[in-house]
């Protein structure tokens, strides 16, 4: 039979040992942060301490921006405003803007810039490309692809974008680009667009970029959906 002050003695003898090795541990700890060697040690732990509040900060915003896109997508929830309902971003064609690199103008890659400016269902890669004039008073488009997504990159005058969106009551979302801007906006297959110059004397001018061969002689294609333009 177990001696109950001897089981007793064991139990608090180990707990003393554990203490006394914590204590000693810990005073080594001290003793070692103190020593001018550890300063190089400490510095690189609070380094790796603030590189991970920053990730946790950049993961956090990521999450909150791409939420936001979601929302905001064709204007869905009633949330967008008229650009998102038209799928399109604006950018100044002149300084300061972010598509404006140096003296030289504007450049950009209407692909990459769809993508990372939240423009959702444009082409994702440019398999066919066409780039344009429409003058005072033209139009183009005014079609729906069934065979391709298409990126838009439209600069030089006033010219009304139409873009059909089944969230919009009225069945499609309409904008008007300035003069001075420069829009990339995207049309997701199956939904029909249209580009119609506003302008009192300038030409509009187009780049369409597709991820698809679109052949106009079949059924991939309707044409003449509205009939008011």
């Amino acid at each position: 039979m177990a001696n109950p002050r001897r089981n007793s003695y064991s139990t608090s003898q180990s707990s003393d040992s554990s203490s006394f090795q914590f204590q000693t541990q810990s005073s080594s700890s001290l003793v070692l942060l103190k020593k001018p060697h550890a300063f190089p040690f400490l510095v690189l732990l609070l380094l790796l301490l603030a590189m991970a509040m920053a990730m946790a900060w950049v993961s956090l915003r990521l999450q909150y921006s791409s939420s936001g896109v979601r929302r905001q997508q064709l204007g869905q929830d009633g949330l967008g405003d008229e650009d998102s309902k038209a799928n399109l971003v604006r950018f100044k064609s002149g300084s300061p803007s972010p598509i404006v690199k140096d003296n030289r103008g504007w450049l950009l890659d209407p692909v990459s810039l769809a993508l990372h400016s939240g423009v959702k269902g444009g082409a994702v890669s440019c398999l066919r490309v066409h780039l344009g004039e429409i003058r005072h008073g033209g139009m183009r488009g005014n079609h729906r692809h069934y065979a391709c997504n298409e990126t838009f990159v439209i600069w030089g005058a006033r010219t009304k974008f139409r873009l059909e969106n089944k969230m919009v009551d009225r069945g499609y979302a309409e904008v008007t680009v300035e003069e001075d801007e420069v829009v990339v906006a995207a049309s997701p297959s199956g939904t029909a667009h249209a580009l119609v110059n506003v302008d009192a004397s300038r030409s509009t001018f187009f780049l369409g970029c597709q991820d698809g061969m679109v052949n106009t002689n079949n059924s991939n294609t309707d044409f003449n959906v509205w009939k008011d333009l």
